[in-house]
């Protein structure tokens, strides 16, 4: 391949001539030091790269060599519970090889470790007609994820040579015979980042992600193969939510991809994860997991490759007929890497100096996301649910990221700093989030958990929604003007947002909540309502009513920490519930009486 000379260099932008040989999205070896570079744009024999690494001390006439290849992730046994920067290399070698706690620049380490040895279970036989997608052979990677070793993209033909043994990753452990010969193939794939893995076809989502967080769960949900957006001001909460849903989801894999963010975020990560339980599993949570960190003090322009790193490791095992969730924290610090880089190409900007092309690769990453039927004789399902948090200025949520994000994700989680002040988390504001999945999911849920799980959360959205009209009321003249049906109104709803609503991330019963428990919380709080309506309509007093249930009341405050162990305590809180408003009933009847 010809060499190039470096021209200019513009922070992480360099431009070299001598080019003509290459193509966009090449990868090349920058300066004496072999920095790594992508081209993002080609004119004549004039090449602009992005340089993934730092650029000071580089200088025009320094050589540029293309590679030819684009930007890939190696897929194989030995990715989970790895952690890696924008463009997977992995953080723990680098350290070791460099000897620096800091990205020690022109280092060049393998993605995955080459000299590890992997026990390979064959499950395919000699003879066998495959095709691209097809399951071979098994490695058990983790305690809790089986690796699946799949047939590479393109090739179809018989295997002629496979056996169950123990292997490095760059081994040849089995043949296939195909039209154009015998093709060698090991535990490897590569795959370039910016190019969505194929499948056979994409369907509807229906089925829930169960994160363990109420408010999320019972009304904002999001589906198995959805996409959610997480906007919201500085302080209001946005990591501690992807956290609790990196550690909680009903999921198979998580991808976490760490994006602009600050350093400490990820060390809370790192200390964190390793030591949680997986409630499914009873293993740690990092059996599962993959983390990318490429915190802001990195390379810039290793940010705007991160996440196509991740969404890219997430569809391989999608693939595998898994269930993956990938969370971006933040897409709005991608966005001012993509701002950057096109400041430095000079291009025509957008809204906020943001790029044209703003938009359509917002939708291009949301949209790699789905439940799809994946490639392979088998008709696996795999799904991806991409989670991805934004970061408007002053929590401006008409900036154009978050509206470019919201017109391809269909659930909106905002989080609010009003709440956050006052100590409410997850500080998501119940009138102005939505999920457009709840149609699907209530049905859903009414077969599997109860019949009139839809209709309570319909019900308790609304007594929210007539607490925020009632307000203005008492704002204005005080809640003495309230009628006592009102008045119980504003109680249930206040019972709504601190009894249900309100979670708390570090308490260990209070971080999780499962279906069942919901569903039992929040039957508690509306059969307290439905019982206190039916005393009125007897003749008790609003304020009978809460002088005789202000021990059940302190019950159903706490019942959010009953371990799940002790569920069934919940059901005699509600027949507590029940007595005690019965009870003032009667003693109602008998001071009128009296």
């Amino acid at each position: 391949m010809k060499e190039g000379k470096i021209v200019k260099v513009s922070g992480p932008l360099v431009t070299a001539q001598g080019m003509e040989d290459a193509n966009i999205q090449d990868i090349c070896h920058v300066g004496h030091l072999g920095l790594i570079g992508e081209i993002i744009e080609m004119r004549n024999d004039v090449a602009s790269i992005q340089v993934y690494e730092e650029t000071s001390g580089i200088g025009p006439g320094e050589p540029v060599m293309t590679t030819g290849e684009a930007l890939s992730v190696e897929l194989a046994p030995g990715i989970i519970s790895q952690m890696f920067d924008g463009i997977q290399r992995p953080l723990n070698t680098f350290r070791d090889v460099a000897k620096s706690d800091f990205l020690v620049r022109g280092t060049s380490v393998p993605a995955l470790d080459r000299e590890k040895e992997w026990e390979f279970e064959a499950v395919a036989k000699v003879g066998d007609e495959v095709v691209a997608g097809d399951i071979v052979g098994l490695v058990q990677e983790t305690k809790v994820v089986k690796h699946k070793i799949m047939v590479p993209f393109g090739v179809t033909g018989k295997i002629v040579d496979i056996q169950s043994g123990t292997y490095k990753i760059e081994d040849t452990v089995y043949k296939i015979e195909t039209a154009n010969g015998i093709k060698e193939c090991n535990l490897i794939q590569r795959w370039p980042v910016r190019r969505g893995r194929p499948f056979q076809a994409k369907k509807n989502t229906n089925v829930p992600m169960l994160t363990g967080q109420r408010v999320i769960d019972t009304f904002f949900p999001v589906t198995k193969g959805g996409a959610a957006a997480v906007p919201g001001p500085f302080g209001a909460g946005k990591t501690v939510v992807q956290h609790q849903i990196a550690k909680w989801a009903d999921v198979d894999i998580v991808v976490y991809v760490g994006c602009g963010e600050r350093g400490n975020e990820m060390t809370d990560v790192l200390n964190e994860f390793p030591e949680l339980i997986d409630p499914n599993t009873g293993e740690s949570i990092m059996e599962r997991t993959i983390l990318i960190a490429n915190t802001s003090n990195m390379p810039v322009a290793a940010r705007e490759a991160s996440i196509y790193t991740g969404i890219t490791i997430a569809e391989y095992f999608r693939d595998m007929g898994y269930s993956v969730a990938i969370m971006a924290d933040s897409t709005s610090r991608w966005a001012e890497a993509l701002r950057e880089m096109s400041g430095r190409l000079e291009e025509m900007p957008g809204d906020e100096g943001y790029p044209a092309y703003l938009g359509s690769r917002i939708a291009e990453y949301y949209e790699r996301a789905g439940r799809v039927v994946t490639l392979g004789s088998e008709g696996r399902e795999g799904t991806i649910t991409a989670i991805g948090a934004v970061s408007p200025p002053g929590g401006d949520t008409s900036e154009p990221v978050t509206q470019n994000t919201l017109r391809v994700a269909k659930v909106f989680w905002a989080l609010d700093a009003t709440l956050a002040q006052r100590r409410h988390f997850p500080s998501m504001n119940w009138l102005n989030s939505y999920s457009l999945y709840n149609t699907e999911v209530g049905t859903y849920l009414d077969e599997h958990i109860n019949p009139e799980w839809s209709n309570m959360v319909q019900h308790a959205m609304n007594v929210l929604q007539e607490e925020a009209s009632l307000e203005e009321i008492v704002r204005l003249v005080g809640i003495e003007s309230l009628s006592e049906k009102d008045r119980l109104t504003m109680t249930i709803a206040k019972s709504l947002r601190e009894d249900y609503l309100q979670q708390n991330a570090f308490d260990d019963v209070d971080t999780f909540t499962s279906r069942d428990k919901q569903y039992r919380m929040l039957d508690l709080i509306l059969t307290f309502e439905s019982e206190a309506r039916k005393a009125m309509e007897l003749g008790a007093y609003y304020h009978e009513i809460m002088e005789g249930t202000g021990e059940v009341r302190d019950r159903i405050a706490r019942s959010k920490y009953i371990s799940e162990a002790n569920i069934d305590q919940l059901d005699d809180i509600k027949q507590a519930v029940k007595d005690a408003i019965l009870e003032t009933v009667k003693e109602g009847g008998m001071n009128q009486d009296a």
